[in-house]
C-alpha cells in the first residue's frame, strides 16, 4: 500500500507518517526542505521519541521523499497512491492543490480507477471540504464527475502536540504521548481499508468542536495570557496559578456548551478536559507562547477556537466572562515577528478596536457580545500598560 504525505514537518513525521507506517503504508513525503528530502532518501527511516518518563522511541520504516518542485514526480506518486494526507497549515493547502489535481488527472486518464481518500489532517474545520474546492479549481472539468465517483476527502479532526525543537538528527522528533485522529466515516469509500489506531465517525462535528473548544482553546488561551505576563513557554505560564485558573474557567465555559448542545454527560466530559490540562503541564515539552499564539488574526476568525465558542455560548445563554478575557488577551498579542500579530495591531491602531471586532471577527457592533470584548480589551490594556 502506498501514502503519499504533504509535508515533512514535525506532525507529518511524528503524527500522520508514523501511524500510516505502523499501517503497513510505504510513505512518500512531499516536501520543500532538501535537507530532510535528502536524508530521507537516503534513510529510508526515521526516529520518534515520546515526551515520557521512559524517551520510548520507535524507528519509522519504509519512508523517502519527494521535493516538492518536482511536479511531474509528484503528480505520478498521488496518481499511483492508496491514499494522500496533508499536513502543511491550512493556509498553504491551496499551495498544493494544483499538484495533487495533477495526480488525479493522470489517475483518472490512466487505468487506476481504484477509489483515493484524500485526508487534510489541519487544525481546521472542514480542511478536506476546502482542499477539494482547492483541488477542483485545478482538475480539468471534465474529470469532476469520475472524480466525484472515485475520489473521496472525509474530514477529519487530529490532536498531537509537537512543539519545536531541534535534534543532531534532523529527522527525529519528539512528540507527547497522547494523540487523536478521528475521520469522518461517512464521506469514505467502500473497501477502505482501516488505519490502526484511527477512529472512524458518523458524526464529526461533535469531536472537531470538542477538540477545537478544549484543546485549541485552552491551548491559546494559555499562551495569550502568557505572552502578555512575559512567560516564554506554555509550561512556565501553566506554573503561573493565577492562569491556570483562568485556563480552568475557560474550559468549564466551553464545557458547558459542548455538553449542552451535544447532550453529553458533565463528568465523562470533566474527565476529557482534566486529561488536556495534564497534556499542557507536560514537563517533558517545552512549548513556546510565541508558537501557540502565532496567527491570531486566524485564530481570532469567525469559525475558529475563540469566536466560535463565544457565540454559541450566547446562542445558549452560557455566560463566558472568561473566555471573553482571553479573546481579548489574544487581541493584545503583539509580537512583532509574527506578520498576523503586527497586522493585527496596525488595523486596531488605524480603525480602532470596534471596526476590528466587526470587520474581522464578524460581530456586529449591535450584537451584545461585541461591547463585552470591548470592556475586557479595555481592561486588559490598562492592566498591562504599565507592563509594557
Amino acid at each position: 500500500m502506498k501514502a503519499v504525505h504533504f509535508g515533512a514537518g514535525n506532525i507529518g513525521r511524528g503524527f500522520i507518517g508514523l501511524l500510516l507506517s505502523r499501517a503497513g503504508y510505504e510513505v512518500t513525503f512531499i516536501a520543500r526542505n532538501e535537507k530532510k528530502i535528502r536524508l530521507l532518501q537516503q534513510q529510508k527511516q526515521y526516529s520518534v521519541m515520546l515526551a515520557n518518563e521512559e524517551r520510548d522511541t520507535e524507528i519509522v520504516n519504509n519512508v523517502t521523499a519527494i521535493s516538492g518542485k518536482n511536479k511531474a514526480e509528484v503528480a505520478s506518486a498521488v496518481a499511483t497512491a492508496d491514499i494522500v494526507t496533508t499536513a502543511v497549515g491550512v493556509t498553504a493547502l491551496k499551495h498544493i492543490a494544483e499538484s495533487i489535481a495533477a495526480g488525479i488527472a493522470l489517475r483518472l486518464r490512466g487505468t487506476n480507477k481504484k477509489p483515493l481518500h484524500i485526508i487534510a489532517c489541519e487544525n481546521a474545520i472542514s480542511g478536506s471540504t476546502l482542499l477539494k474546492r482547492r483541488v477542483y479549481e485545478h482538475l480539468p472539468a471534465d474529470l469532476h464527475q469520475v472524480a466525484d465517483s472515485c475520489v473521496a476527502f472525509p474530514n477529519t479532526a487530529v490532536d498531537r502536540i509537537v512543539p519545536v525543537q531541534e535534534h543532531d538528527d534532523p529527522l527525529k522528533v519528539t512528540v507527547e504521548p497522547y494523540f487523536e485522529w478521528i475521520v469522518d466515516r461517512s464521506a469514505m469509500m467502500e473497501g477502505f481499508q482501516e488505519i490502526a489506531n484511527v477512529k472512524y465517525v458518523d458524526a464529526l462535528e461533535p469531536y472537531i468542536e470538542r477538540k477545537l473548544f478544549t484543546v485549541n482553546t485552552g491551548h491559546c488561551t494559555a499562551a495569550y495570557h502568557g505572552y502578555l505576563e512575559g512567560y516564554e513557554t506554555i509550561q512556565e505560564a501553566m506554573a503561573d496559578l493565577r492562569i491556570r485558573s483562568e485556563l480552568s474557567l475557560v474550559l468549564s465555559e466551553t464545557g458547558s456548551i459542548l455538553t449542552s448542545k451535544y447532550h453529553w454527560d458533565k463528568k465523562k466530559h470533566d474527565r476529557y478536559v482534566q486529561k488536556m490540562m495534564v497534556r499542557f503541564t507536560n514537563p517533558l515539552l517545552s512549548d513556546s507562547v510565541i508558537r501557540v499564539g502565532r496567527s491570531p488574526m486566524r485564530k481570532l476568525s469567525l469559525n475558529d477556537r475563540l469566536v466560535r465558542p463565544a457565540l454559541q455560548a450566547h446562542e445558549l445563554g452560557v455566560s463566558i466572562p472568561h473566555l471573553t478575557s482571553a479573546i481579548a488577551a489574544a487581541l493584545l498579542f503583539d509580537y512583532e515577528k509574527d506578520e498576523e500579530a503586527v497586522a493585527l495591531q496596525a488595523a486596531i491602531a488605524s480603525s480602532g478596536i470596534h471596526d476590528v471586532i466587526t470587520s474581522h471577527m464578524g460581530i456586529p457592533q449591535k450584537h451584545a457580545f461585541h461591547q463585552e470584548i470591548v470592556d475586557s480589551y479595555g481592561t486588559l490594556k490598562e492592566s498591562y500598560a504599565a507592563v509594557k
